[in-house]
Order: C-alpha cells, then structure tokens, then sequence
C-alpha cells in the first residue's frame, strides 16, 4: 500500500502498510508483520467502485437521428451528415460532380486528427451544406446526393 523510511534515534526502519481497516492495520517494520490498533478510525476509504450508464450507440440509432444515408433511399440519393463534431477542413467535389462510392467527400478536423468523409452511395452532388473553415456538429447534413 504505502512505503516509509523513518529514522529514530539513528536506528533506520522501513515501513510499509500492508492494510487498514476501521481501526485496524497490518503494517511490516523491517520485514517483521505487526497488527497494529489505531485509537479511532481511519479516514482512508476503500476504493470506490465506478458505475458506468449502459452505452448507447450515437449512430443511426433511430430513423429521426440517422447520422448517414438510408440504405433504403432511392439508388444514388441521400444525406452525408457528420459523423462527430469537427471544422470543415477542405471540400473535395462541387456541386454536379459525380460521385463514386467510397470516393472522398470532405476531410473534417474532429479531436485534432483528419477524418475522410466518403460517399456511401454513388450519385451526383445536388447540394454541399457548408464550406472550408466552418464547424459542423454530429448529425449535421454536409452534402445531398441525388441520382
């Protein structure tokens, strides 16, 4: 648990402390255990135990927070929406560029890494909904893909 050095009338003792409980601890001195009785309590409490929520995907979650295209859309049609908060970094197509699937779309600065944002679908670019340097949030639409 904890290590001392102390120092008593020029005798050296090390010192570690094995265990305390309520007003109880195992300490060895030099090698020698010791259940040693403290007069009150101790204040050290023992570690608590972390309690975490139950994760939930952020992803396509619902049909009213789909984060990217229906595959049930219409072929070659649909949304790219952000994956996570970020700023526009560079806008790879313009509008009525055609479009290959997994061609790359946009490059977004999230959490100081560069992240390619590719077309799920093929198609032609109908719409881009923001430029270079402005900040997007997750779920926001970037471009529409029409056929």
């Amino acid at each position: 648990m904890k290590r001392y050095k102390f120092k008593i009338n020029g005798n050296s003792y090390d010192v570690k402390i094995d265990s305390i409980e309520e007003n109880q601890a195992i300490v060895d001195v030099n090698g020698v255990s010791f259940e040693v009785e403290l007069e009150k309590k101790s204040s050290v409490a023992k570690t608590p135990k972390l309690v975490r929520s139950v994760a939930v995907p952020s992803t396509d979650s619902s049909q009213a927070v789909a984060k990217t295209s229906s595959p049930s859309a219409p072929k070659g049609g649909g949304t790219i929406k952000s994956p996570l908060p970020g700023v526009i970094l560079k806008v790879h197509v313009k509008v009525g560029d055609v479009v290959n699937l997994s061609q790359e779309l946009i490059t977004l600065e999230a959490m100081k890494m560069e992240n390619s944002i590719q077309a799920d679908k093929a198609g032609v670019v109908q719409a881009i909904h923001f430029i270079a340097g402005e900040s997007v949030m997750e779920g926001d639409i970037l471009l529409t893909i029409g056929s």
